[in-house]
Protein backbone atom coordinates (compact mmCIF):
# COMPACT_ATOMS: atom_id res chain seq x y z
CA UNK A 1 0.00 0.00 0.00
CA UNK A 2 1.48 3.25 -1.01
CA UNK A 3 2.20 5.99 1.97
CA UNK A 4 -0.62 8.42 2.50
CA UNK A 5 0.69 11.78 1.27
CA UNK A 6 1.55 14.59 4.52
CA UNK A 7 -1.51 16.41 4.87
CA UNK A 8 -0.93 19.60 7.48
CA UNK A 9 -4.37 20.03 8.44
CA UNK A 10 -4.43 16.08 9.32
CA UNK A 11 -1.44 15.97 11.01
CA UNK A 12 -2.28 18.78 13.21
CA UNK A 13 -5.17 17.10 14.20
CA UNK A 14 -3.26 14.01 14.70
CA UNK A 15 -0.87 15.35 17.14
CA UNK A 16 -3.82 17.50 18.89
CA UNK A 17 -5.66 13.97 19.33
CA UNK A 18 -2.65 12.28 20.62
CA UNK A 19 -1.32 14.82 23.13
CA UNK A 20 -5.12 14.35 24.34
CA UNK A 21 -3.56 10.63 25.74
CA UNK A 22 -2.22 10.27 29.19
CA UNK A 23 1.94 9.73 27.77
CA UNK A 24 1.19 13.17 25.34
CA UNK A 25 5.08 13.27 24.40
CA UNK A 26 5.17 9.68 23.82
CA UNK A 27 1.88 9.71 21.58
CA UNK A 28 2.79 12.86 19.60
CA UNK A 29 6.45 11.22 19.05
CA UNK A 30 4.71 8.08 17.29
CA UNK A 31 2.62 10.71 15.58
CA UNK A 32 5.86 13.06 14.40
CA UNK A 33 7.77 9.51 13.47
CA UNK A 34 5.36 7.99 11.13
CA UNK A 35 5.35 11.63 8.98
CA UNK A 36 8.95 12.09 9.07
CA UNK A 37 9.36 8.22 7.94
CA UNK A 38 8.21 9.63 4.66
CA UNK A 39 10.44 12.57 4.36
CA UNK A 40 9.44 13.11 1.18
CA UNK A 41 6.01 13.20 1.14
CA UNK A 42 6.63 16.12 4.28
CA UNK A 43 9.31 17.69 2.04
CA UNK A 44 6.75 17.83 -1.09
CA UNK A 45 3.77 19.34 0.97
CA UNK A 46 5.98 21.98 2.70
CA UNK A 47 8.16 22.34 -0.03
CA UNK A 48 11.82 22.99 0.19
CA UNK A 49 13.05 25.58 2.67
CA UNK A 50 14.54 28.51 0.96
CA UNK A 51 14.80 31.05 3.62
CA UNK A 52 15.40 30.89 7.59
CA UNK A 53 11.69 30.86 9.91
CA UNK A 54 9.30 29.18 11.11
CA UNK A 55 6.09 28.06 9.60
CA UNK A 56 3.57 27.84 12.18
CA UNK A 57 1.16 24.86 11.71
CA UNK A 58 -0.87 25.66 15.01
CA UNK A 59 -0.36 27.58 18.14
CA UNK A 60 -2.42 26.64 21.49
CA UNK A 61 -1.79 27.14 25.03
CA UNK A 62 -1.23 23.17 25.25
CA UNK A 63 0.70 22.73 21.73
CA UNK A 64 2.79 24.54 19.32
CA UNK A 65 3.82 23.04 15.90
CA UNK A 66 5.74 24.96 13.16
CA UNK A 67 8.46 23.79 10.34
CA UNK A 68 11.62 25.17 11.33
CA UNK A 69 14.08 25.96 8.65
CA UNK A 70 17.83 26.09 8.74
CA UNK A 71 19.74 28.39 6.29
CA UNK A 72 23.47 26.29 5.45
CA UNK A 73 25.87 26.35 8.38
CA UNK A 74 23.25 28.54 10.72
CA UNK A 75 24.09 28.32 14.37
CA UNK A 76 21.44 28.69 17.38
CA UNK A 77 22.46 29.83 20.51
CA UNK A 78 22.17 27.54 23.68
CA UNK A 79 18.21 27.93 24.30
CA UNK A 80 15.81 26.32 26.60
CA UNK A 81 12.09 25.69 25.88
CA UNK A 82 10.76 25.72 29.27
CA UNK A 83 7.92 22.79 27.73
CA UNK A 84 9.10 19.22 26.31
CA UNK A 85 9.50 19.49 22.87
CA UNK A 86 10.25 16.81 19.72
CA UNK A 87 12.14 17.62 16.67
CA UNK A 88 11.77 15.15 13.32
CA UNK A 89 13.95 15.81 10.47
CA UNK A 90 12.20 15.99 7.21
CA UNK A 91 15.47 17.64 4.93
CA UNK A 92 19.11 17.97 5.58
CA UNK A 93 20.87 17.84 9.28
CA UNK A 94 20.70 19.06 12.26
CA UNK A 95 23.67 19.05 14.84
CA UNK A 96 22.87 19.57 18.85
CA UNK A 97 25.18 20.15 21.82
CA UNK A 98 23.26 18.99 24.72
CA UNK A 99 23.39 21.38 28.32
CA UNK A 100 23.32 21.06 31.23
CA UNK A 101 23.13 23.92 34.38
CA UNK A 102 26.43 24.40 36.81
CA UNK A 103 27.23 26.55 39.31
CA UNK A 104 25.67 29.22 37.60
CA UNK A 105 26.37 28.91 33.93
CA UNK A 106 26.02 25.63 31.40
CA UNK A 107 27.91 23.17 30.64
CA UNK A 108 28.08 20.85 27.58
CA UNK A 109 27.21 17.18 28.39
CA UNK A 110 26.31 15.51 25.25
CA UNK A 111 25.52 16.11 21.18
CA UNK A 112 23.22 14.22 19.04
CA UNK A 113 23.15 14.42 15.26
CA UNK A 114 19.60 14.30 13.49
CA UNK A 115 19.60 13.21 9.79
CA UNK A 116 16.80 12.92 7.91
CA UNK A 117 13.43 10.59 9.23
CA UNK A 118 15.32 11.01 12.95
CA UNK A 119 13.21 12.02 15.10
CA UNK A 120 14.67 13.65 19.14
CA UNK A 121 12.62 14.05 22.28
CA UNK A 122 13.76 16.91 24.63
CA UNK A 123 12.21 17.31 28.37
CA UNK A 124 10.68 20.39 29.85
CA UNK A 125 14.75 21.37 31.19
CA UNK A 126 16.61 20.91 28.33
CA UNK A 127 18.92 23.01 26.83
CA UNK A 128 20.65 22.69 23.56
CA UNK A 129 22.65 24.87 20.93
CA UNK A 130 21.57 23.68 17.25
CA UNK A 131 23.12 23.76 13.89
CA UNK A 132 22.97 23.18 10.44
CA UNK A 133 26.42 22.08 9.11
CA UNK A 134 25.64 21.35 5.41
CA UNK A 135 25.64 23.43 2.78
CA UNK A 136 21.75 23.30 2.20
CA UNK A 137 18.96 24.14 4.20
CA UNK A 138 17.90 21.93 6.49
CA UNK A 139 13.69 22.02 7.45
CA UNK A 140 12.42 20.09 10.33
CA UNK A 141 8.97 19.87 12.53
CA UNK A 142 9.03 21.24 15.69
CA UNK A 143 6.42 20.21 18.48
CA UNK A 144 6.07 21.56 22.04
CA UNK A 145 3.73 20.46 24.98
CA UNK A 146 2.65 24.28 25.47
CA UNK A 147 2.46 27.75 23.76
CA UNK A 148 5.77 27.88 22.48
CA UNK A 149 5.54 31.45 22.02
CA UNK A 150 3.91 32.67 25.20
CA UNK A 151 6.31 31.37 27.79
CA UNK A 152 9.26 33.03 29.30
CA UNK A 153 12.36 31.16 28.18
CA UNK A 154 16.53 31.74 27.68
CA UNK A 155 19.22 31.74 25.61
CA UNK A 156 22.71 31.90 26.67
CA UNK A 157 25.75 34.35 25.09
CA UNK A 158 28.09 31.79 23.20
CA UNK A 159 31.09 33.28 24.38
CA UNK A 160 30.32 33.77 28.23
CA UNK A 161 27.76 31.40 28.55
CA UNK A 162 25.42 33.98 30.28
CA UNK A 163 21.92 33.39 30.74
CA UNK A 164 19.73 36.31 29.17
CA UNK A 165 16.15 36.23 28.46
CA UNK A 166 14.55 35.56 25.03
CA UNK A 167 11.31 36.67 22.99
CA UNK A 168 10.18 36.52 19.82
CA UNK A 169 11.62 39.85 18.88
CA UNK A 170 15.08 38.21 19.11
CA UNK A 171 13.83 35.45 17.68
CA UNK A 172 13.00 37.27 14.40
CA UNK A 173 15.90 39.40 14.30
CA UNK A 174 18.41 36.20 14.52
CA UNK A 175 16.34 34.65 11.37
CA UNK A 176 16.72 38.05 9.63
CA UNK A 177 20.42 38.20 9.83
CA UNK A 178 20.29 34.64 8.90
CA UNK A 179 18.67 35.23 5.88
CA UNK A 180 20.81 38.47 5.26
CA UNK A 181 23.90 36.24 6.07
CA UNK A 182 22.53 33.95 3.32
Amino acid sequence: MPARQFDRDRFVEDCVAANAEAQPQAAVKEVLACAVSDHGSVLDALGPPTEAGLDVLLRSPSLTIFAAKWTPQMNLLPHNHAMWALIGIYTGREDNILWKRRDGTIQAKGAASLFVGDVTALGPDAIHSVTNPLMRFTGGLHIYGGDFFGVHRSQWDPETLEEQPTDGDSMRAMFDRENSRH
